[in-house]
C-alpha cells in the first residue's frame, strides 16, 4: 500500500469515527463501535471499512445493516469534509480482532492465576 493511500485511509477512518459520534442517528450504530482499519484500492475508488464492537452475533448483523444503510450519507460527508477528488465506494466488514484479543487475555489470566 502506498504512503498516500495509507494516509488517506487513516483520514477516512478518523472522519467516519467522528461522524458516528456526531451525526449518525441510526440506533443500530449508537453502541460502542470502533473503526479499526480502512483498506483502499490502488485507485482510491473503493474502501473496505473494518468495524468492531462487543456484542452478540445479532448485534453485528444489525450493525453492518446500519452501516450499509448509512453508506451514502457517510460517502457524501467524506467527500465534503476531506475534499477528495473521488469519494470511495464504502463496503463495511466486521473485524473480530478485539474480541479475539480479549479472549486471549482472559485465557492468559486464567493460566497465570492457576500457577
Amino acid at each position: 500500500m502506498s504512503r498516500h493511500s495509507e494516509r488517506t485511509g487513516r483520514l477516512i477512518q478518523r472522519e467516519i469515527s467522528e461522524l458516528l459520534e456526531r451525526q449518525v442517528n441510526d440506533p443500530r450504530l449508537s453502541t460502542l463501535i470502533s473503526v479499526t482499519e480502512v483498506a483502499l484500492s490502488p485507485d482510491l475508488r473503493h474502501a473496505k471499512v473494518f468495524v468492531s464492537t462487543m456484542g452478540s452475533e445479532i448485534d453485528k448483523e444489525d450493525m453492518l445493516a446500519g452501516f450499509n444503510r448509512a453508506s451514502g450519507f457517510l460517502r457524501r460527508e467524506l467527500a465534503a469534509n476531506l475534499r477528495l477528488r473521488h469519494a470511495p465506494e464504502l463496503s463495511f466488514h466486521y473485524d473480530d480482532s478485539i474480541e479475539r484479543g480479549a479472549k486471549l487475555l482472559r485465557l492468559i489470566g486464567e493460566v497465570t492465576v492457576g500457577e
